[in-house]
């Protein structure tokens, strides 16, 4: 039975989206700004490390040079302690220290693993860890070991802020919320590095991680970088 013409036409102008051009339109407009937005959100986090990194690396070149000599000084061992770890995407690369443990350190590692600190089980945390030399553990405490990272920052494997850069291995013990952390590249200062470093534990790096990728910006990026000084003044957390 055909409709009623009447009833035909009262149904299209209840059920028929007139303006559906103009939200359409509207809604690309948005989509357009907010790509244009991410765009210059991260060309502003690249400027960013490219010049505070080339800034730093000046800067504290005196610290880099007492720090090698340092290092030769107690063991003869290397200078720099070269570690592939995992960045965005799950790509690996290589993740640049001042060595701060014992030559050997990574051979004894399984058989500290008994001793691991972390309840997670996911990273290794010791804070009397017997590979640590006395140089290292200087170093640690107040970050000086994290240096080199500054060249990472400048290849474009790492940024100044972002979440930690995990091991291999760990990532392998990853649950699918955990891998959101490789959603960006990681950094070498970050949340909850300026909130309790690692005395916090790898439930909470990880939704700390999370809040910070779903909330970057600019302005945050600067302000986690001002909180690091003093986090990296006292030391605390650092081990």
């Amino acid at each position: 039975m055909p409709l009623d013409p009447d009833v035909r036409k009262e149904f299209l102008n209840k059920y028929t989206d007139k303006n559906l051009k103009k939200r359409q339109k509207k809604y690309y407009k948005k989509v357009v700004i907010w790509q244009l937005v991410v765009k210059v959100s991260y060309f502003l986090k690249r400027t960013l490390d490219i010049l505070l990194s080339l800034f730093f690396l000046i800067l504290l070149s005196p610290v880099f040079l007492f720090t090698a000599l340092a290092i030769v000084v107690e063991d003869s061992g290397p200078i720099f302690y070269t570690q592939t770890r995992i960045g965005k995407d799950g790509k690996p690369f290589d993740f640049y220290k001042f060595r701060s443990m014992l030559v050997q350190a990574e051979q004894k590692k399984d058989e500290l693993f008994k001793n691991n600190e972390s309840k997670d089980g996911v990273i290794f945390k010791m804070k009397k860890d017997p590979r640590i030399t006395r140089i290292g553990r200087f170093i640690r405490k107040f970050s000086i070991d994290e240096l080199p990272q500054l060249l990472n920052v400048l290849k474009g494997d790492m940024s100044l802020v972002g979440p930690r850069p995990p091991l291999p291995e760990e990532v392998n013990k990853y649950s699918l919320e955990d891998r959101k952390r490789l959603h960006i590249k990681p950094g070498i200062t970050c949340i909850w590095q300026v909130s309790g470093r690692s005395d916090i534990p790898f439930n909470r790096q990880v939704e700390l991680d999370k809040q910070y990728i779903s909330s970057q910006s600019f302005w945050k990026d600067l302000l986690i970088l001002l909180k690091t000084i003093p986090a990296v003044i006292t030391g605390k957390g650092a081990y």
